[in-house]
């Protein structure tokens, strides 16, 4: 009962019942993949994202490998927040957000477009091969899957945005480009998501190659 206070021994507790009631539910997970999805129902209590989250050939190892000595974009600074910023820095990796820059927030001003949207645009010019996590706009995975689609070749996307409009349609869009060009990704279909979910996936991924904290 003791082990169970400690941060180390609820999460071994919680990832106990996470199998069990995967098994009771006749879900076995692909090894490559078992991680990531767990990492995500820890982080929501939500079984869906078993049967949800979708993955292109080899994604978790591929995406695992780019981030040595790589940059990771988030859509949000609370995606942001959740990263293991031990695990980047085994890594030599970096992560980062610009939907607060000033310089973001005027050009959407005066477009008349979304923060998130630019912010994509902002990030590739700065880092073209970075990582993209995309946890909360579905603006920011319709401009990435239109960059994609005009040369750009971000190092991997994470789609996992939430709500209710254009979410489930930038997922299957950008589904297909990042099939289509053969970057790998992992996509939440339907509506469910959130930045939560875009941290667990970043912080399954990490774990993979520099080890849990």
């Amino acid at each position: 009962m003791n082990d169970i206070k400690t941060p180390a021994g609820i999460e071994r507790e919680s990832m106990r019942i996470i199998d069990a009631e995967l098994s009771e539910r006749g879900i076995v997970l692909p090894d490559d993949r078992a991680a990531i999805v767990k990492r995500v129902i820890h982080a929501t209590a939500d079984f869906a994202y078993a049967e949800t989250l979708r993955f292109t050939p080899d994604a978790p190892v591929l995406c695992a490998e780019a981030l040595r000595g790589g940059v990771l974009v988030t859509d949000t600074n609370m995606a942001l927040a959740g990263i293991s910023k031990p695990a980047l820095k085994r890594l030599g990796a970096s992560a980062c957000c610009f939907m607060a820059s000033e310089d973001v927030a005027q050009a959407a001003r005066e477009r008349n477009i979304t923060r998130a949207a630019v912010s994509v645009e902002y990030a590739l010019e700065r880092c073209p091969v970075g990582a993209f996590a995309i946890g909360n706009a579905p603006t920011a995975l319709l401009c990435l899957a239109e960059r994609i689609e005009r040369g750009a070749r971000p190092a991997f996307v994470i789609g996992v945005p939430v709500g209710f409009v254009n979410v489930a349609e930038s997922k299957r869009r950008i589904w297909e480009v990042c099939e289509r060009f053969q970057i790998p990704a992992i996509v939440a279909m339907g509506r469910k998501g959130g930045s939560t979910v875009a941290a667990a996936i970043c912080n399954a991924l990490l774990y993979a190659v520099a080890g849990t904290p």
